[in-house]
């Protein structure tokens, strides 16, 4: 097994319940591991404004991945990097938002105004469908349980931890990763260990090293034991 000293989480479906309820167990565990020197990482769809709010609240230094790997930071006080073209999300949803009028349905668009890499709507549509549409337009559909994001080909988690982990200075590979959804696949993938939690899609658990048996955020205190548990005892 490599040697790990970073770890990098996903956050709705794997440090929160399916109500998006955060696990004070996983928040104790993670304040623990920056305690003593861990790098924690959060990596979510969400905005970089929702995950810097976060992160202080967590505890974390402040790096984060969002937008499904379309935006990074390091620390709180690092610049945001922005990986991708929104042009084309943007272009896409509303070649999305026009059929869905036309039968009579509106999407909800969220956090638009504080996105700098995709479009996420509300999962009010069947994700199989928005595939449907959007396969001949060429934009990446990712149904993350919690919402749908349209965004550039070639935009992942996984590519997000690569360039975050090379300015970092910390081998892709000392970086133990844990998620639940498609969206944490490359990024699970990528890591030196991967680790899905018991709540985890077939395809996330077929893709880790190591599957949970527990889910969401208790899920990730079993995996930071398994792995880690030197930063835990000291």
């Amino acid at each position: 097994m490599p040697s790990l000293r970073a770890v990098a989480c996903d956050v709705d479906g794997t440090i929160t319940d399916s109500h998006r309820r955060i696990n004070t167990a996983a928040i104790a565990c993670i304040r623990r591991l920056v305690d003593r020197g861990v790098e924690v990482v959060l990596a979510s769809g969400n905005t970089a404004c929702f995950l810097d709010a976060l992160a202080r609240m967590i505890g974390t230094p402040g790096t984060f991945i969002a937008e499904n790997g379309g935006v990074y930071r390091i620390g709180f006080g690092g610049p945001i990097h922005i990986e991708g073209d929104r042009s084309e999300a943007l272009a896409a949803f509303k070649v999305l938002e026009a059929y869905y009028r036309k039968k009579g349905v509106t999407l909800e668009l969220f956090g638009d105004q504080y996105r700098f890499s995709d479009v996420a709507f509300a999962r009010t549509v069947p994700p199989e469908e928005v595939r449907e549409v959007m396969r001949e337009v060429g934009v990446k559909v990712l149904d993350t349980g919690f919402a749908i994001h349209l965004q550039a080909k070639g935009i992942s988690k996984g590519l997000g931890l690569w360039k975050l982990a090379a300015d970092m200075g910390i081998p892709i590979q000392e970086f133990l990763v844990m998620g639940d959804s498609e969206n944490d696949l490359e990024m699970i993938q990528a890591a030196g260990v991967g680790v899905a939690v018991a709540n985890a899609r077939d395809a996330v658990k077929a893709a880790a090293d190591y599957v949970t048996e527990k889910g969401d955020g208790d899920g990730f205190v079993e995996a930071v034991t398994r792995y880690l548990p030197y930063f835990l005892e000291r």
